[in-house]
């Protein structure tokens, strides 16, 4: 992704959620200092302190993390370890270059395409599949929308269009909306969907601003967080999504099956509960993307088909996401379950 911070607030201006962003770390000098670890545990970890992927934590995440615990799953999903540097994986472990028909969008499946709107992210996640997108040339919002929606338009079979990244919510709502004020002139479009990490883990972007243009859309609306462990789901957390909800749109959860941070039982059912607890419906259980820096993650198919077994033996069938993997070329997600 593109490490790049949201613009200076004017003076005058009242700081949120763009200050709480440029306060990010972004080196691991003082991810370390932060977190009290110590010369053992930075020894253990293997820390990567000049990254290809840059390191970047905004600090409601960052307090979520145990202080002086090198094995946290929330600390593991962030930091930037040698571990990245082994060989294996792709660029494009999805395909998303085949399926490109425009500037930023993405046509794979029948009846939906996909916008990426933009390279930033509030946080860089290590396992992200996207890590190597060449996201300066290719991106929705860099020709300000018209020609991935006059795509659109040419395509009458499109009903849905979904909203990537990046994460689109790292874009201004003004630019959210006149993107939606283009597309809401199609009419053959029914549902719009949005693909962001941010109200988990930089809740105040989920501001007045934003609720008020999601109240604005002239269709079903449905928000797909990124959560993948029940600590990240605070009172924050909370909040925000009833917010979403409060605007009229439903809230789902996609989470990636990670080894060493949510790769047992009992911290599958932890999540799919406080997810509960929060209102949001459990959707996907992503099986990893074999995205080049990210193979230490991987869970073989067959402990992932048994985890997710021991999620059905404790869950109500509605938390129990499915346990689906991206094959490129595929006419959609592959259930493994």
């Amino acid at each position: 992704m593109i490490a790049t911070a949201p613009r200076v607030e004017k003076a005058g201006e009242t700081p949120g959620w763009k200050a709480e962003w440029r306060a990010s770390v972004t080196d691991a000098a003082t991810l370390v200092d932060e977190l009290g670890l110590s010369k053992a545990d930075t020894a253990r970890l293997g820390l990567d302190r000049a990254p290809d992927f840059p390191l970047r934590v905004p600090r409601p995440y960052l307090a979520k993390i145990r202080r002086g615990d090198p094995d946290d799953p929330l600390l593991l999903q962030v930091v930037a370890r040698q571990l990245e540097r082994q060989p294996g994986g792709v660029s494009d472990p999805t395909g998303d270059g085949a399926a490109r028909v425009g500037p930023g969008l993405l046509h794979k499946y029948q009846g939906r395409v996909l916008l990426v709107s933009t390279g930033a992210c509030a946080i860089h996640c290590r396992y992200c599949f996207r890590r190597h997108y060449p996201y300066a040339e290719d991106q929705a919002s860099s020709g300000q929308w018209s020609l991935a929606v006059a795509a659109i338009a040419a395509d009458p079979s499109i009903r849905e269009v979904i909203l990537s990244g990046g994460d689109p919510l790292s874009l201004d709502t003004p630019k959210l909306a006149a993107l939606t004020a283009q597309l809401a002139r199609l009419p053959q479009l029914t549902r719009f969907r949005l693909h962001t990490r941010l109200p988990a883990v930089l809740p105040a972007r989920v501001d007045a601003e934003l609720i008020r243009w999601l109240e604005s859309l002239p269709w079903r609306t449905r928000v797909v967080l990124h959560v993948n462990h029940a600590r990240e789901i605070g009172p924050d957390v909370v909040a925000a999504v009833a917010k979403l909800r409060a605007a009229g749109a439903d809230v789902l959860n996609q989470s990636v099956l990670l080894r060493g941070i949510n790769d047992s039982v009992d911290a599958l059912v932890e999540l799919s509960d406080a997810l509960d607890a929060a209102r949001i419906l459990p959707y996907y259980l992503h099986q990893l993307d074999p995205v080049q820096g990210a193979g230490h993650f991987d869970v073989a198919d067959e402990v992932a088909l048994d985890l997710h077994a021991g999620m059905q033996a404790r869950l109500s069938g509605y938390l129990v996401p499915r346990l689906v993997r991206e094959i490129p070329g595929e006419a959609g997600k592959t259930w493994l379950a």
